[in-house]
């Protein structure tokens, strides 16, 4: 899949259609757009991810989310799209057309265009529409559903689905956060988004249909308390699911409220603070910035301090817990003795019986004492020397657990977990919150007072509305934290039915008599399921074996990285460790900022390789954090492979310096500068590549 052509029509900066056409030609796969700050570069990057997500941009990126915030809504925030001196001169419409080549649809290779506007005088929502050359329009009805139009799901299911964007539109200053993810909640979405881009969730997805279809067969067993439970944890499965979506709904609208009511709170503190003529409005913004970075970092700090709470009652059930460790490791002793002590048994047993058929053929008869002696002494021996290690068994242990040995290891990290790190992070993470607190404390105050110096009855009246708004938004924060403290819950519910649907399943299929087409689906479940380990293992070694190659030749520490391990658990729990030096983890948080963007740039490479998935990879802001050794492994070995079409936007000299470009040119097709032509107008200008520098400062001086 390529794009071909894209087109803004009065889309912010660019007034009237500007097209620019980013076919990668002579294969060479590098599109270079640059422009001076100020002139559309990031604009164009952000209509892309409009143009395919609307709305919901804001989880492709924090930064739109924060953007729309600070307008009040979504509406408010895509109004100011609208290109100014078009409005001024009568246009009420703006949009953004991609045109792209080479997508499969239904394994029909199609040309298909994807345009999405907006109107600031009739529309309360975008309009979004989408061709496809080869296929009839009938695809995108049927693909509609209640509450989705079928435009926006052709978009995710075959142009780029919206978990995994992010990997194909980054900031590569800010893809940093990848490294330090620390919080539950965001390893979880990462996880699905590992899953959906590594193809793991489409045949998870498979099989959990195929074993809904299979509970149907299983529910018409013949002992009925078996139909009971079964047809029972499947309500409960369902009313969770229902709940649980019905809770993010509320959780959604009330953002949305808090999101204007704040943004209606902020606008009176400006003017209250303006009355009191005691703070410049300056500083005012520059406060709330201050109050905005401490409030999301407490925020964070408040969820890993909520992290930390599944272990304190572990940790205060210690002696317990250690017992449990204790007897887990006796009977993994047990089970390995048994399993020793049973070959041994075997192999006498045989030795014996080769005796005694070689018996058979002597002249004479051994004396019984005499015979039973050497062949005692023969199993004495070989015991001895051969199976030195085989430790008597005691018979009294009780097997009380009976785990896997997946389970023992999550027991034993538990434990290390709560030994090593639980007291330091703990006391750590709860100073650190207590500061941010204090600092949060200090700053609410000095606005307050900015705005207490403001007496009049129409300033009295703006206090009562904002101390109003204020109100409001504290008590549906209270909502939003009770609500998704019941996500949660039903969240661990889900797990817990989930468990024992399984256990069940595996009860009745062992008693069951299917019929063909039952035992049909029962054969498919199980030959996903067996399918599915092997992928996941399959998808590990080779992420892990294309991240350490990735890291190998990006990082100038050549031996910093001795191994990578991915462990895939489920579609919400993978994690991605780094060992260095004697086999010890390595801590992403703690890594150089530069480390931490080759880290990033290393996992963003390999996953889209691995994925298979066919979509350009557009980067914002490349080469900062980067020393000139960096830099030239990112030029060298990133760009060059990462994908087919590599769109990349550079602040040139500053994020992409001659010396640099010279070392890409070789595989730079097309470069672009973003002229602009008046305040409100900016357009696409196609250059030579050979002079790509040459024409920028030409332009830049005459600018």
């Amino acid at each position: 899949m390529y794009i071909k052509e894209i087109e803004l029509n009065n889309f912010r900066i660019y007034k009237g259609v500007n097209r620019i056409s980013l076919m990668p030609k002579d294969e060479k796969n590098i599109v270079i757009v640059s422009g001076q700050n100020g002139f559309g570069k990031t604009t164009f990057l952000m209509s892309l991810v409009w143009c395919l997500y609307g709305k919901n941009m804001e989880q492709v990126d924090a930064m739109y989310k924060k953007e729309i915030a600070d307008k009040g809504n979504y509406t408010k925030y895509i109004v100011d799209s609208m290109n100014r001196k078009a409005a001024e001169e009568g246009e009420t419409e703006f949009s953004v057309t991609i045109s792209f080549i080479g997508v499969n649809v239904q394994n029909v290779m199609c040309d298909v265009v994807v345009k999405r506007s907006y109107n600031i005088i009739t529309g309360t929502s975008d309009k979004i529409e989408v061709s496809i050359s080869g296929q009839p329009q009938e695809l995108i009805e049927n693909l509609s559903q209640d509450n989705q139009e079928g435009e926006e799901i052709f978009i995710r299911d075959f142009i780029l689905p919206i978990a995994i964007a992010k990997f194909f539109f980054f900031d590569a200053e800010k893809i940093t956060s990848l490294a330090e993810i620390n919080q539950k909640d965001q390893r979880q979405q990462l996880s699905k988004a590992y899953s959906e881009v590594l193809g793991i969730q489409k045949y998870e997805t498979l099989k959990e249909n195929l074993e809904s279809q299979l509970d149907t067969f299983r529910g018409r067993s013949e002992n009925w308390k078996y139909q009971y439970q079964l047809n029972t944890l499947e309500s409960n499965i369902k009313n969770a699911d229902l709940k649980i979506e019905n809770y993010e709904n509320q959780i959604n609208e009330l953002n949305e409220s808090i999101t204007q009511e704040r943004y209606e709170s902020d606008e009176i503190l400006r003017k209250l603070v303006k009355a009191g003529d005691k703070m410049s409005l300056k500083d005012l913004a520059n406060l709330q910035e201050d109050k905005n970075k401490l409030e999301q970092k407490k925020n964070e700090l408040q969820e890993q301090l909520k992290g930390t709470f599944d272990f304190i009652p572990f940790a205060l059930a210690g002696e317990t817990l250690a017992n449990v460790a204790e007897q887990i490791e006796k009977e993994k002793l047990l089970s390995e003795q048994k399993y020793k002590q049973d070959d041994v048994k075997e192999k006498i047993t045989k030795i014996r019986q080769d005796i005694e058929s070689e018996k058979q053929t002597l002249k004479f008869v051994p004396e019984v004492q005499t015979a039973d002696f050497y062949i005692n002494q023969i199993e004495k021996l070989v015991k001895k020397y051969f199976y030195s290690d085989v430790q008597e068994i005691d018979e009294s242990l009780k097997t009380l657990h009976d785990f896997s040995a997946n389970q023992t290891n999550e027991i034993n990290q538990l434990i290390s977990s709560i030994k090593n790190n639980f007291k330091y992070q703990f006391e750590n993470l709860n100073n650190e919150y207590s500061s941010f607190k204090n600092q949060l404390d200090a700053i609410n105050r000095k606005i307050r007072d900015a705005e207490r110096n403001a007496q009049d009855n129409h300033i009295a009246e703006l206090r009562d509305k904002k101390e109003k708004l204020d109100f409001e938004i504290s008590e549906q924060q209270q909502k939003t934290g009770v609500l998704n403290k019941n996500i949660f819950d039903l969240k661990e519910q889900l797990k817990k039915h989930k468990q024992e649907q399984t256990s069940l399943r595996n009860t009745i299929d062992a008693r069951a008599k299917y019929s063909v087409k039952a035992q049909k689906t029962k054969q498919l479940v199980d030959t996903l399921g067996v399918f599915i380990t092997k992928f996941k293992e399959q998808k590990k070694e080779s992420l892990q074996t294309k991240m350490l190659d990735a890291l190998t030749r990006l990082l100038h520490k050549k031996d910093f990285v001795r191994r990578v391990d991915v462990d895939i658990l489920t579609s919400e729990d993978i994690d991605i460790v780094l060992y260095g030096e004697n086999n010890k983890e390595i801590d992403k948080s703690g890594l150089s900022m530069g480390e931490r963007q080759l880290y990033a740039s290393a996992l963003l490479s390999s996953l889209v390789s691995e994925s298979e998935i066919d979509f350009p990879v557009f980067i914002d802001s490349p080469m900062q954090k980067f020393d000139k050794q960096h830099a030239e492994n990112i030029i060298k070995h990133f760009y060059p492979s990462v994908s087919k079409q590599v769109i990349i936007y550079p602040l040139l000299y500053k994020e992409l310096t001659e010396e640099e470009y010279r070392l890409l040119q070789s595989n730079v097709c097309k470069t672009f500068l973003i002229n602009n032509t008046s305040t409100d107008s900016s357009e696409f200008l196609e250059t030579d590549p050979d002079i790509f520098f040459t024409t920028y400062n030409q332009i830049s001086n005459a600018n």
